[in-house]
């Protein structure tokens, strides 16, 4: 079986390979009832976690630069080329508007992530969902369920050949941009062709900026994704309209055909994490370790006279001091550590404003000692591992022993407890009866006579901030 090519192409030999074609019939032509049940109902949590940060994100300085950047640079009038920007209502291209989302949602450390890619892929592909569901009214909730799990699945599997084939370690926005592109691919209804220049496209004109630079120096570029949510809907139009760029070789290099074998047999949207704090996974094995021991010993503040955090390499180099940005503050570990113990939580409020000058937390900060284990460093990055030592004011020694970072496949949060964490995210920003119709609205795309669009009716209009409200921890 070939790969069918547009008409302009045909001069050129068809260059495809046996994972292109499968690629081709997983993307385009699998329709949503073929996918498990299991798989499609992770979705709607997925698209939930991630909205609920979105929402949140969206008064954050960097969130409005991105909006208002869309709006100057990135727009556009056609009706089948343009969408409205999340939670801000005005129009921009669906490139720019799932740019502008995209950037939003990256700027808060608090949205999934897969620990084979070492990043993230919901950040992309939901903005990218919102973008292209404008020109569908029709498109059924279950049918957008599958297209999220198709950039999932897509771009999971690039970012781990990427991963596997270069020695550089590049942002998620090197290959979300191919699950991006497929959702468009999907959504637009490509044929394989058209398929096959879209990802080659993405991944040709993908950032391949370095995440260390902005561990080294934490800055509103973060990981890359809004760039490449901008890139693989770029792809997208370019390669509908004739524009050429395949092969991309994360999908069609022989070298990285393991990584694509199990496409459609092993289900990557079940192992994402969904993350329980605003902060960079790296941080969250010592945070949870930290948990663990103050809550079975029903530990104050007072009672800790020094933390000894024992981790992998990549978390012994996150932001060391007190940090002045809510960039560095996302991408700290002592921080991190010293704000939970302080607050029993980490919220928006402690990573931003007052909280970045909280005499309390730094004071906690000063007792606070990061090392690298080689132990921890040879588990990742399959694992986010870490291990805490608290010595307290009375003398005793309290070990938490190994602890993997909650939220994943290895500590799930429940269902209940994803929605507690969407509701406290999003309730400050739209209020009690807005954030709750958008949850409910998600939770029911899988029912078969659901539209996306009763979702995106709520998804639009700009919020009115409501009061911060005191929450919880959870």
């Amino acid at each position: 079986m070939q790969v069918a090519v547009p008409s302009h192409r045909r001069e050129r030999p068809d260059t495809s390979t046996s994972v292109a074609v499968r690629l081709a019939d997983f993307v385009l032509r699998r329709p949503p009832a073929v996918f498990p049940a299991p798989v499609l109902e992770q979705a709607r949590y997925l698209l939930l976690d991630t909205l609920g940060i979105a929402i949140a994100a969206g008064p954050m300085e960097a969130g409005r630069i991105a909006r208002d950047t869309a709006a100057l640079l990135y727009g556009s009038t056609d009706p089948l080329h343009s969408a409205r920007m999340l939670f801000d209502g005005r129009r921009a291209s669906i490139a720019g508007a799932a740019y502008a989302a995209a950037t939003q949602i990256d700027n808060l450390d608090g949205h999934d992530g897969y620990s084979p890619t070492k990043g993230h892929i919901g950040v992309a592909v939901v903005p990218a969902l919102a973008a292209l569901a404008e020109a569908r009214p029709d498109l059924e909730g279950p049918e957008a369920l599958a297209s999220l799990v198709v950039g999932y699945e897509i771009a999971g599997r690039a970012g781990i050949a990427l991963h596997a084939t270069v020695s550089d370690y590049h942002t998620s926005g090197a290959w979300n941009a191919l699950g991006v592109a497929a959702v468009a691919a999907r959504l637009r209804r490509f044929n394989d062709g058209q398929l096959r220049e879209t990802l080659g496209i993405a991944e040709y004109h993908g950032p391949r900026s370095q995440m260390m630079r902005e561990i080294a120096t934490p800055t509103m570029l973060h990981d890359g994704s809004g760039v490449g949510a901008l890139t693989g809907l770029s792809a997208a139009v370019l390669a509908e309209r004739g524009f050429t760029g395949a092969p991309a070789i994360t999908v069609e290099a022989p070298e990285v055909a393991p990584h694509w074998q199990d496409l459609g047999a092993f289900w990557q949207v079940l192992h994402q994490y969904v993350k329980p704090y605003p902060i960079c996974r790296w941080a969250h094995a010592a945070i949870d370790a930290t948990r663990g021991i103050c809550l079975a010993h029903h530990l104050m503040p007072a009672d800790i006279r020094h933390v000894q955090v024992n981790s992998f390499h990549y978390a012994a180099t996150l932001f060391d001091g007190m940090p002045d940005t809510t960039s560095k503050a996302q991408y700290s570990l002592r921080f991190a550590v010293a704000t939970f113990i302080m607050h029993g939580r980490i919220g928006l409020e402690h990573i931003s404003g007052s909280g970045l000058d909280d005499g309390a937390v730094a004071e906690m900060l000063k007792r606070i000692t990061v090392s690298e284990s080689e132990r921890h460093s040879a588990r990742f990055p399959a694992g986010r591992w870490a291990d805490v030592v608290i010595s307290t004011t009375d003398g005793r020694l309290l070990v938490s022993g190994d602890v993997h970072a909650r939220g994943g496949p290895e500590a799930p949060l429940t269902d209940l407890e994803i929605e507690a964490k969407y509701m406290e995210f999003a309730t400050p920003v739209l209020g009690q009866g807005r954030a709750a119709a958008i949850r409910d609205k998600v939770l029911s795309l899988n029912d078969r006579d659901s539209l996306f669009s009763d979702l995106s009716a709520l998804l639009y209009d700009p919020p009115v901030i409501t009061k911060m409200l005191q929450r919880p921890a959870w």
